[in-house]
């Protein structure tokens, strides 16, 4: 038997390929480096080695199902291998350039609508290298029918954006990763009663006795919390406040979003049906009609001095579009902004940060100085204060978990600290729904290793409210700007 001459069969074997696979070979090689080239780890040009072989050499049988004589067989393989090949190409497009994403919730209305699927851009900002690389591509956390992980927890990488277009800038409307997202109960996870809530309510025995209840309590890595969309209100070392339903940064009024709303108590003319509601954008689930009753009554006119005898009340999310389009038809008769005439504390709302913000409400939150978003390579003094502001800061998003307060004194990493400094931006993040968003007011800071990327355009838009042949579809968002302030 003659000796193996591998320097000759590999001339062979190159001397058979086709022009047109050498042409296939160096498109996908050219475009692996440049890959490599801003990954910025040259340890993965190894692999080209095996794309010269998947396309030239053929050492390793990856198509050997291709001489077999079994019909069945090449037909499952055939299908096998084309699936294999578009979920490698999803894998990197989702990973690396962007995804869609459904608008789920009201909390971004009327800029973005509930039914909404976006394209989410990830290179404007640079996308995150996966931090669970081995997942399966096409769902988030959890595989649908076996309602196990899609992911493995190992092995996993630690954060890092590669470069992009630009920064993260304010007004802009961001997709995230949901940051009290860390630790799940599998019933919740996609309710806004979120684990740190769930516990406040139940306690973390109750939860952990009633698995029937609440489910397993699972951590979730950063990638594969869930995906929220909220508008940028504060920047990294930004002092942030709320008055009057007005953002102040730095003490700076700014300018409201075009299209912002707030819950109203308004009185019409006539009943507002399934049709005008449509015909104003409004969320059916959104209207609630108030009784108005003998006392009842008498209480919402003394609220509504301009509403006429006969009117109907409601309780509605309006723009100040909508309420224009209402009085020129003389639909509205008169409204007030809930907010301004029923005051529902922090302590009620459980809004953020717990103990500092009893006082504070939805439309005047901050304080006075108004609260300090953190900023990478910022000291802070780690007053008592400072410990409720920042500790999930320190203990969750930066990882000094041994970090904690004893008799007014903070510890980080179990040592006595008197002051912290930041190693990640964060950013405060609201939605344009004001009165109905679940948002930093009530959970706080986003690092930056939690932002996905920024909607570019809606794909296509559904009305939950309506059958697909009776305006389900909304025509007239297909590719609209997602982002139409920026």
């Amino acid at each position: 038997m003659a000796a193996f001459d591998f320097k000759k069969d590999l001339c062979r074997r190159i001397s058979q390929v086709r022009p047109t696979r050498w042409v296939r070979f160096g498109i996908v090689a050219a475009v692996f480096l440049l890959w490599v080239a801003w990954i910025g780890n040259p340890w993965w040009a190894l692999a080209l080695l095996l794309l010269f072989d998947i396309y030239i050499t053929g050492y390793i049988p990856f198509t050997w199902w291709k001489k077999s004589k079994n019909k069945a067989v090449t037909a499952v393989m055939s299908w096998v291998d084309a699936i294999v090949y578009a979920l490698v190409l999803v894998y990197f497009v989702f990973s690396f350039v962007g995804q869609n994403y459904q608008i789920p919730s009201s909390s971004l209305e009327k800029t973005l609508l509930t039914g909404d699927y976006l394209w989410v851009n990830k290179l404007t900002y640079g996308p995150r290298v996966p931090m669970t690389p081995v997942h399966f591509p096409l769902v988030h956390n959890t595989l649908p029918i076996l309602g196990c992980k899609s992911y493995l927890d190992s092995p996993s990488n630690g954060y890092r954006r590669l470069k992009g277009l630009r920064g993260v800038e304010s007004g802009d409307i961001v997709v995230f990763n949901f940051p009290a997202g860390d630790t799940v109960c599998a019933r919740f996870e996609e309710s806004p009663e979120y684990y740190d809530l769930l516990v406040k309510r139940y306690g973390r025995e109750t939860i952990k006795r009633n698995p029937d209840k609440f489910g397993e309590v699972i951590y979730r890595p950063v990638d594969r919390r869930q995906n929220f969309v909220k508008r940028v209100t504060g920047m990294p070392g930004e002092r942030l406040r709320i008055s009057g339903d007005t953002v102040y940064i730095d003490g700076r009024a700014q300018a409201m979003p075009a299209q912002v709303q707030f819950n109203y108590i308004a009185a019409l003319g006539r009943p507002i049906d399934e049709e005008r509601m449509h015909s104003l954008g409004m969320a059916q689930g959104d209207v609630q009609a108030l009784l108005a009753e003998g006392p009842d009554r008498l209480r919402l006119q003394a609220l509504l001095p301009q509403a006429a005898q006969g009117d109907f009340f409601y309780m509605m999310p309006m723009t100040q579009d909508m309420i224009a389009e209402l009085r020129a038809d003389g639909t509205l008769h008169d409204a007030v902004k809930f907010g301004d005439v029923f005051r529902t504390d922090g302590t009620a709302l459980n809004l953020f940060p717990e103990g500092l913000s009893d006082n504070w409400t939805l439309g005047d939150y901050g304080g006075e100085e108004g609260l300090l978003i953190p900023r990478k390579g910022m000291t802070v003094a780690l007053t008592p204060e400072a410990w409720q502001t920042y500790h999930r800061v320190i203990r969750n998003y930066e990882g000094h978990t041994d970090s904690y307060m004893r008799d007014g004194k903070v510890y980080v990493d179990g040592k006595p600290a008197d002051t912290y400094t930041f190693a990640m931006d964060y950013y405060f993040m609201m939605g344009d729904n004001r009165d109905n968003s679940q948002d930093s007011r009530f959970w706080g800071f986003v690092p930056e290793d939690h932002i996905v990327g920024t909607p570019m355009r809606v794909l296509i838009s559904f009305d939950k409210d309506r059958s697909i042949f009776n305006g389900g579809i909304r025509w007239n968002r297909i590719l609209k700007d997602a982002n139409p302030d920026k």
